[in-house]
């Protein structure tokens, strides 16, 4: 397994962090309000990629994908969006960056409607309670049903699957956060084990693959666990996303990587057993003392936390 540091494309003190704590490896973000453009632009993607080996980091995986939503809802301008992520694909493979992770969620991503829940030690942590949004109202896009993602999701891996083998290029579906089936008439895909089952028979190829986003699979309905979720899957885990939660798909929140309900040591005993060799990412870490939380999730002094735990759990199974 290879650590890698989710660093957005303008360095700033977490590369300094990154860097000092010996990690080596990058999940790249394209920068905001400029991801078609580079998208689109080999010249302007290999520039990104020099900043981040300029500064000591292999460039492994791309997240997330350019903007798609009309190519989630079916929307006219679709095939636009489409081809951004087919010459993303095509820049990424000429440039050697092996991963792709995007996600087929419509309207909203991954969500959380609380900020400010106590963790250990009074840390802060991020969470989701489905009560807390009113269920029965339309959000201003009104119904989109399962199936019409998965009619949409099936129309991108048809495109999109052979550029990725030809390309040299894994492609990583995330799954949806929380895997709830429908958020406010918004209907979600990739919320259970059974579902990626059914990702990976629409366009069967070793380049169709998933994020194993361990604290979204934890909370899915016929996920036993995780160990068991990583044996399942397999060859078919192009990348992960190292974190853990407390409660329910409805009810849930972040913890502190050591402080969850799930055996991470086994977690990391199962990637050896299947042979995973690819990026891993701590995820969604709680905000520590003297921190503002003004990025809930991926402040600093957690994930360099759950960087050195991550790091000895590997030692620890090698």
């Amino acid at each position: 397994m290879i650590i890698s540091d989710y660093l957005r494309s303008a360095p700033d003190m977490q590369w300094d962090y990154a860097a000092q704590i010996g990690v080596t490896h990058a999940v790249g973000r394209m920068p905001d309000g400029r991801m078609e453009e580079v998208a689109r632009s080999l010249d302007k993607l290999a520039a990104m990629q020099k900043t981040y080996r300029d500064h000591g980091f292999t460039l492994d995986v791309i997240e997330p994908a350019p903007p798609n939503q009309k190519l989630k809802r079916g929307l006219p301008g679709r095939d636009e969006e489409l081809e951004n992520m087919v010459s993303l694909v095509r820049n990424m493979g000429t440039l050697g960056i092996g991963t792709l992770c995007y996600n087929w969620t419509a309207h909203f991503n991954w969500v959380r409607n609380r900020f400010d829940i106590r963790e250990r030690g009074g840390a802060l942590t991020c969470g989701y309670r489905h009560a807390d949004w009113p269920q029965d109202e339309p959000t201003e896009i009104g119904e989109l049903t399962r199936e019409t993602l998965w009619e949409n999701l099936a129309y991108m891996l048809k495109a999109l699957v052979p550029v990725a083998e030809e390309a040299g290029v894994n492609l990583a579906l995330h799954p949806s956060d929380p895997p709830v089936p429908e958020i406010r008439h918004v209907g979600r895909i990739g919320i259970s084990v059974a579902d990626f089952d059914r990702v990976l028979s629409l366009a069967p190829s070793d380049r169709n693959g998933i994020t194993m986003c361990q604290g979204t699979f934890a909370l899915m309905d016929d996920c036993p666990d995780i160990p068991a979720a990583i044996r399942h899957f397999g060859s078919a885990i192009k990348f992960v996303h190292f974190r853990d939660v407390r409660g329910t798909k409805t009810d849930f929140h972040e913890t502190f990587h050591d402080n969850g309900p799930t055996d991470m040591a086994a977690c990391i005993r199962a990637y050896r057993e299947i042979g995973y060799s690819g990026p891993a990412r701590v995820d969604h870490v709680p905000t520590m003392a003297g921190e503002a939380n003004d990025r809930p999730g991926y402040e600093s002094l957690g994930r360099l936390f759950a960087i050195g735990y991550l790091k000895g759990l590997l030692e620890m199974a090698s």
